[in-house]
């Protein structure tokens, strides 16, 4: 029989002001909680003004960022430069070496998700690579009254662009009033989802979420990876729009420690040079 997933946990996102050229910040994913969320180390919702996260470095992890309104300007040391939409994303594979800029494109608000993506110890030291996935170009499914934008991996007999180092899945699910729509996921990926806008119920339990809701899912750690599961969704109000992350839990001891994600304190030490 097909696993049928649950929503395991769920809470609404807590925002606090910040000073600028920072705005206001939450938590999507709590910092702290990576084995709970693994191969998920955190995944932070931010308003920024240009000038908050200027040149900087990374080690060890990769990041996907989802804009989800103003423009977003992406500088990095892989020679790349770009502007992202609301509705785009860009993926860094960190590995050893990247240095990166992201700011906020003149008098804009930028609002992101940033999601924090483990790699396993033997991909820490790999080259360092970015993507920018359009929102125009991930393959968009329709089932009924829902549409599935793949950003990541194979849904619904499709594979979406992004090329991630790590087995995961991305989705962008948008649902009118009354639509029903099943999810389906391999059954040994971790996952999590998050409300963009509206109200819907999870899983057969009808689980209520609203806007700047998170639910974690049921998976079987120790199921088939060739195996599929399935999540049911039920939209309650017009406009819902949710994102859905899943990953293949990766089961290896970190040290996150500012912008660098290893296996030990030495390793911390070797990245700020110590």
């Amino acid at each position: 029989m097909t696993m049928q997933r649950e929503v395991k946990n769920h809470w609404s996102v807590e925002y606090e002001e910040a000073s600028f050229p920072f705005i206001q910040k939450g938590w999507v994913l709590p910092a702290g909680k990576w084995k709970e969320f693994d191969p998920f180390i955190l995944m932070a919702e931010d308003w920024f003004k240009r000038g908050a996260f200027s040149d900087h470095p990374h080690r060890g992890f990769q990041t996907i960022t989802y804009v989800v309104d103003g423009r977003l300007e992406h500088i990095d040391n892989g020679g790349g430069q770009d502007i992202l939409e609301p509705g785009d994303v860009q993926y860094m594979n960190a590995g050893w070496a990247a240095r990166h800029a992201e700011e906020a494109v003149g008098e804009d608000i930028a609002h992101t998700l940033q999601l924090w993506l483990n790699l396993p110890k033997d991909l820490k030291k790999s080259d360092t690579t970015y993507q920018n996935i359009y929102g125009e170009d991930a393959p968009v499914v329709k089932r009924g009254g829902s549409s599935v934008k793949v950003f990541s991996g194979e849904i619904e007999g499709v594979q979406g662009p992004l090329q991630s180092a790590v087995p995961i899945t991305l989705a962008e699910i948008s649902m009118e009033k009354g639509a029903s729509y099943t999810h389906v996921l391999p059954e040994t990926h971790n996952a999590f989802m998050y409300v963009l806008s509206g109200e819907l119920e999870a899983g057969s339990g009808a689980v209520k979420l609203s806007k700047h809701g998170v639910a974690s899912l049921s998976y079987n750690e120790d199921g088939d990876q060739s195996r599929s599961s399935e999540f049911n969704l039920k939209a309650k109000s017009r406009k819902v729009k949710i994102l859905i992350y899943s990953g293949e839990p990766i089961k290896e001891e970190i040290v996150p420690y500012g912008p660098f994600v290893m296996n030990s304190m030495d390793e911390i030490k070797q990245a700020y040079g110590l």
